[in-house]
């Protein structure tokens, strides 16, 4: 074995990617099978694109299932863990990636749309954690716990405001729960990305806002999905991040170190 696959390495890991099923939600579970772990993709409506990622990832040698899990419920959660405990027996890495977002003005978001993002993003996040930190803690074998944030967590950028709190939240959340799991040997981080073009938010990506958007990053570009997997592959390993835990990871292009 390699150093590299000995420090980095995923082999007997089993891994669970809430939002699996989304453009970066699948980028990521790929990437954790090529790392050697058996990964769970995790949908709550697209069944069929965790289907279909889950035979792509088998028929490249990789191990993985598709696995309903409604992170908005702690039922939900429950009835997934379940299932992928059933087939491999323990659970050592989550990634919670479910997003929505919406560019609605602050005056005219509505209850439904408000409660939608948040119960999404925020709260099923937190069921998430909950549900498989408490597995983790009954294996004793530690963990990583994996959340996505979002560089308008902590910069109050315009047309993204329930959004933002949710992340926010989610910053707030991954820090505590940090701090809270450490004796049970279970490291709680978050990924910021900054602007990674997907199908929930191409509709607020004008031309006007492409121009704004790179004009506030460094490296004067979108990033790419694979572009997360680094950080990803970093966070998950119990070797090379053993001694981290409660950090909030920018991938930006340098957007948030910009200021004039």
């Amino acid at each position: 074995m390699s150093y590299l696959d000995n420090l980095f390495g995923l082999e007997g890991k089993v891994a669970v990617v809430i939002g699996g099923s989304g453009v970066l939600g699948g980028i990521m579970a790929q990437a954790l099978t090529q790392a050697s772990a058996k990964v769970a993709v995790g949908y709550h409506h697209n069944k069929d694109n965790a289907e279909k990622l889950a035979r792509k990832i088998e028929q490249s040698g990789g191990s993985a299932i598709a696995v309903q899990i409604d992170s908005t419920s702690s039922k939900g959660v429950e009835k997934g863990k379940d299932e992928i405990l059933s087939r491999w027996g323990s659970i050592n890495i989550v990634v919670n990636a479910p997003g929505v977002n919406s560019p609605t003005p602050v005056f005219d978001i509505s209850t439904e749309e408000w409660n939608n993002i948040l119960d999404t993003n925020l709260r099923g996040t937190f069921f998430s954690c909950r549900t498989f930190a408490k597995q983790m803690i009954e294996q004793k074998q530690g963990g990583s716990i994996i959340n996505i944030s979002s560089v308008s967590s902590e910069l109050p950028l315009s047309k993204v405001f329930t959004y933002s709190i949710s992340k926010a939240g989610i910053n707030n959340m991954t820090r505590f729960l940090a701090r809270e799991w450490a004796p049970h040997k279970i490291r709680v981080n978050a990924i910021m990305p900054g602007f990674f073009p997907a199908e929930q938010n191409r509709k607020i990506l004008t031309e006007e806002r492409r121009k704004s958007i790179f004009a506030h990053t460094p490296m004067v570009r979108y990033g790419e999905p694979e572009e997360l997997t680094g950080a990803l592959l970093w966070l998950a390993s119990e070797k090379a991040s053993s001694f981290v835990t409660g950090a909030l990871i920018p991938v930006d292009g340098g957007f948030t170190a910009m200021t004039i």
